[in-house]
């Protein structure tokens, strides 16, 4: 039997070995064979599956939404992958964006309090004009006319 062990597979793909592990429980990457000493054995297009595993988590995509992606790219009756990642993509590129939004208003928000020259929190917070809205973000509402 050929193929590559964990170890080889591992280094190959840049990955701990127990990510391997990880990874066939979680479904994410097929059960190998075994050789005749009981070494895993993987085919060598594990490689590309790692590969695309984690370049999906760096885009954000959690393992569940990677299991999926894989899934819908699998070749099904007709060699064609079903549709998925187009999909996929747009609404996880519209959950960076939102959380992209969120964080403008973080750093707007921090940039005042530093303009401020806000040094002490507990004093910060009882300013009815704290650039930080600490009354707002606890209730939900504006404050100081914001």
């Amino acid at each position: 039997m050929t193929g590559l062990r964990s170890s080889q597979l591992a280094g190959a793909a840049g990955v701990n070995p127990q990510t391997l592990r990880y990874y066939e429980r979680r479904g994410l990457l097929a059960t190998p064979d075994r050789s005749l000493g009981g070494h895993r054995l993987y085919p060598p297009e594990a490689v590309t599956v790692l590969r695309v595993i984690k370049a999906a988590q760096r885009l954000g995509f959690t393992l569940d939404e990677v299991a999926g992606l894989l899934d819908a790219g699998q070749h099904r009756h007709g060699h064609r992958p079903a549709p998925g990642l187009h999909a996929r993509a747009e609404a996880k590129l519209a959950e960076v964006e939102a959380k992209i939004a969120d964080l403008q208003v973080i750093a707007a928000t921090l940039r005042a309090a530093v303009d401020a020259g806000c040094d002490d929190l507990v004093t910060c917070a009882g300013s009815s004009c704290c650039p930080i809205p600490f009354a707002a973000l606890a209730s939900g509402s504006p404050d100081c006319g914001a």
